[in-house]
């Protein structure tokens, strides 16, 4: 890696939980913050709206290189002393494989403020987190992060074989293509977006010279680590090895699935990484999902490890992006000894396995199954798949179910999904108000470590820090 390296990642947990604030804080402290890069768009957006009544949005726009370009979103979105309570927030729109020039500038510019603020005040890397399975937004908001200056990209949820070599060519400034993926399509056929940073370059405005960040895609099998190491074009300087433990969306489990009388994923020795062949790969790598104590730290280094990556006691912290009101009653549950956390295989329109603590008032809360309509108007899980009149369509099994079928989608996708997107937005306090005056319900996910944030807590109290996460993780 070109820079000296953590012991500590702070996870990148979306959408809006790892923020600005809390990268900020870890970094301060000489490890790794990460921002998450999921959705960015919609968060700045959303920011601007709520009247960005702190200032940070606009102090970073303010020195943002293509001062046009962010004028141009600060006119599209910001309202002087934030939008009327429940009124319904303006959505950027949903990008297409079509390429829109105004999206993009709006994934640069969210990218670059996030990344900005959580370098503010220091000296220290920052890092960004993405997902790979939300591919339409990658180039742009990859552009965006450049000019912010991070430090380390860390990509999960798919196989990033395409990352390193985009990176190569955007610190250059040169024309950039990613290959997406499309449902139904013939292997030779390829389809792909296209960014030329030129379009975006201002006249007059003498271009910054960027640095190349470290490249970390996440795996959760030795065998995912030696294929990036043979076909990414481009360099990997190392892994986030993940357990099926982690918080968020999990691995499906290799073979059929199967599951427990709960209706949990069953996990099983196939799912293990074998710790000795990605040692002998001769990259560092960070150990994630049941690390996140002192004893993890020192089981992780014991094993060869550089360190660990750890999500759940951060996003418990009080620089957590999780609206407080939902922070404190998690923390709550921690004390009463009922935090739970629910592995389900269903919720997700992706199809992944995805961790959901178990609270009344959030997605896991059957009681509101009834109230919860189908929505897909931000769409940044659908699915591209090729229709009759080879066209490239989009759906998602979380939209209403009439539709995804009417677009090819299998019935048995629909049961049990929920709009993921518009739910992570209410966790973090920016949820939807819809046409019909309903709100999105959060969805909160959390390691299975979730029950031992009682140690943090003990020590520390409720409110406990970002730096109190890292003095205790250092013992």
């Amino acid at each position: 890696m070109s820079i000296s390296v953590p012991k500590i990642i702070q996870g990148g947990m979306g959408i809006g939980v790892s923020n600005w604030r809390l990268a900020r804080a870890v970094s301060k402290l000489g490890e790794l913050g990460v921002v998450s890069g999921t959705a960015l768009d919609q968060v700045l957006a959303r920011r601007l709206q709520d009247g960005d009544l702190t200032g940070d949005v606009r102090r970073a726009l303010a020195n943002f290189p293509f001062p046009r370009m962010a004028q141009r979103v600060i006119d599209t979105f910001f309202v002087e002393g934030g939008k009327k309570a429940g009124a319904p927030y303006k959505i950027s729109g949903r990008i297409t494989l079509k390429n829109s020039k105004w999206f993009d500038e709006l994934c640069i510019v969210a990218n670059y403020v996030e990344v900005f603020l959580a370098r503010e005040g220091h000296a220290n890397p920052v890092g960004i987190n993405y997902l790979e399975k939300i591919q339409l937004p990658h180039l742009p908001s990859l552009y965006g992060a450049l000019l912010g200056g991070v430090a380390v990209v860390i990509v999960g949820a798919g196989i990033p074989l395409e990352f390193s070599k985009v990176l190569d060519r955007m610190v250059r400034h040169e024309h950039s293509e990613y290959t997406l993926h499309v449902h139904g399509v013939l292997p030779e056929t390829e389809h792909r977006k296209f960014f030329n940073p030129a379009d975006f370059i201002e006249e007059g405005i003498t271009v910054p010279e960027l640095e190349k960040p470290s490249f970390l895609p996440i795996i959760s099998s030795d065998s995912l680590a030696t294929m990036l190491l043979r076909k990414s074009e481009g360099t990997v300087d190392g892994f986030v090895v993940e357990t099926s433990i982690a918080g968020g969306h999990n691995a499906p489990p290799r073979g059929k699935m199967t599951l427990t009388g709960s209706g949990e994923p069953i996990y099983g020795p196939r799912d293990i990484s074998n710790l000795e062949k990605i040692r002998a790969m001769g990259r560092p790598f960070w150990l994630g999902g049941g690390y996140g104590s002192p004893e993890g730290l020192k089981r992780a280094l014991e094993q060869g490890a550089a360190g660990i990556q750890v999500g759940t006691v951060f996003a418990l912290c009080r620089e957590s992006g999780i609206a407080p009101e939902l922070r404190r009653k998690l923390l709550a549950q921690v004390q009463a000894g009922e935090a739970r956390v629910f592995t389900d295989p269903r919720v997700s329109p992706t199809g992944f396995p995805f961790k959901v603590a178990e609270l009344e008032g959030t997605v896991f809360d059957k009681v509101l199954d009834a109230r919860r309509r189908k929505i897909c108007d931000l769409g940044y899980l659908r699915e591209a798949y090729q229709r009759d009149d080879g066209e490239i369509g989009f759906r998602c099994p979380a939209e209403p179910d009439a539709a995804f079928i009417a677009k090819g989608g299998s019935p048995e996708s629909i049961a049990g999904r929920t709009c993921v997107c518009n739910s992570l937005f209410a966790t973090i306090g920016l949820g939807q108000t819809h046409a019909d005056g309903s709100q999105a319900v959060p969805v909160v996910t959390l390691g299975d470590d979730f029950p031992k944030v009682e140690r943090l807590i003990s020590q520390y109290g409720l409110d406990y820090s970002a730096e109190d996460v890292v003095r205790y993780l250092r013992g």
